[in-house]
């Protein structure tokens, strides 16, 4: 868990790393900050100290300069890690059935490693389908679904590998 800040694009210059609750970090001479590193984890960042300003969420991943986190300056003065609980499955196979491996009752993201996946919403290949290509879906909406809800049967159908995120509620 933790986060590192660089002063400069593309990770280079002073940087600070970080792994709790930072109200404030000025003290550590960040006179601002041009690239962000995420280990895995999610984190909010603000503006300004104490929770002030713009605020930006970021997810494990490598952020080599502030546009990429769609930040408006180089600003970052504040921050804190999100407690996130979920459950990540990777699915290798044809799944005729998500409910049955997972006890799940709704996703919420999918990241499609490799080749094109068709989404079911119902049995046997039947009911409205997602057409899934390689890359991340952070959100139900991103697959054009109406909502994160799965019936008892939820299909994935074709055999390419998939992982895919799963949050419990």
């Amino acid at each position: 868990l933790g986060i590192t800040f660089y002063e400069d694009r593309g990770f280079q210059g002073h940087c600070y790393e970080c792994s709790s609750y930072c109200p404030n970090l000025q003290p550590y001479y960040l006179s601002r900050c041009n690239s962000i590193h995420v280990d895995n984890s999610c984190w909010m960042l603000h503006e300004h100290p104490n929770y002030q300003g713009h605020q930006y969420f970021l997810r494990h991943g490598d952020y080599p300069d502030y546009q990429q986190w769609m930040g408006v300056n180089d600003s970052i003065r504040c921050c804190c890690p999100i407690p996130y609980t979920s459950l990540v499955s990777e699915l290798t196979e044809d799944c005729s059935c998500v409910h049955n491996h997972f006890w799940l009752n709704e996703v919420h993201s999918f990241h499609v490693l490799k080749g094109w996946r068709v989404l079911y919403k119902m049995p046997n290949y039947l009911g409205r389908r997602y057409l899934l290509r390689p890359g991340g879906y952070r959100r139900y909406h991103d697959w054009r679904a109406l909502d994160a809800r799965v019936g008892p049967r939820f299909v994935l159908g074709c055999v390419f590998l998939v992982q895919i995120h799963i949050e419990m509620h």
